[in-house]
């Protein structure tokens, strides 16, 4: 996650972080609106770098454009920009959790983290003044949702029941939901107490 204004410093700063995630490899595939600057980052990060060797064709990426009449949505466009119909196609049969080009889980946590964080959400006198509270609040929201918030579409059934799951439960990040008390004393290393 990156706070701030969509540009092409922040989309570069955001990806740089998934390529070291990644430990360099490509992503499978990546879906994001027509704002250039993806592809321009995306290109420069995994296919310029990459020369003639195999790396340079693993690199997928498409995007969506929503065209809208009177605020609403009535045709949705899909280009693949990066890789082929038939790479895309294979890396979203490779998917879990989707089997079309779309934005959907990234509109969905832009959606979330507006309802759980009253500075963000639109039309308000709730804005943020100082932006250092701001990205704070932001990082709360959005780690407070991953290790303490239940999400019923992700739960699961063990044993004869259904198990309440967090996204970081999904992600194979925590084995059970944090309590809010437990997430905030969680001792961070380099923090003195």
């Amino acid at each position: 996650m990156v706070c701030g204004k969509r540009s092409a410093t922040q989309i570069l700063r955001l990806m740089r972080r998934v390529k070291k995630q990644l430990r360099d490899r490509p992503p499978r595939l990546v879906t994001s609106d027509e704002f250039a600057s993806y592809a321009t980052v995306l290109d420069l990060l995994w296919r310029r770098r990459s020369g003639p060797s195999k790396r340079a064709g693993r690199l997928n990426y498409a995007t969506v454009c929503k065209r809208r009449e009177n605020g609403r949505v009535v045709e949705v466009q899909t280009r693949v920009v990066f890789g082929t119909e038939a790479s895309v196609a294979r890396a979203l049969r490779q998917s879990s959790v989707s089997n079309a080009i779309n934005t959907s889980f990234l509109e969905r946590h832009n959606g979330t983290d507006r309802h759980r964080n009253s500075r963000k959400a639109r039309r308000t006198y709730r804005f943020s003044k100082d932006w250092d509270i701001h990205r704070e609040v932001t990082y709360f929201s959005y780690y407070t949702y991953n290790f303490c918030w239940c999400v019923r579409t992700l739960r699961r059934w063990r044993q004869g029941r259904w198990r309440r799951c967090t996204p970081a439960m999904s992600a194979g990040l925590a084995d059970h939901p944090w309590s809010l008390r437990e997430w905030l004393s969680y001792p961070v290393i380099g923090l003195s107490t």
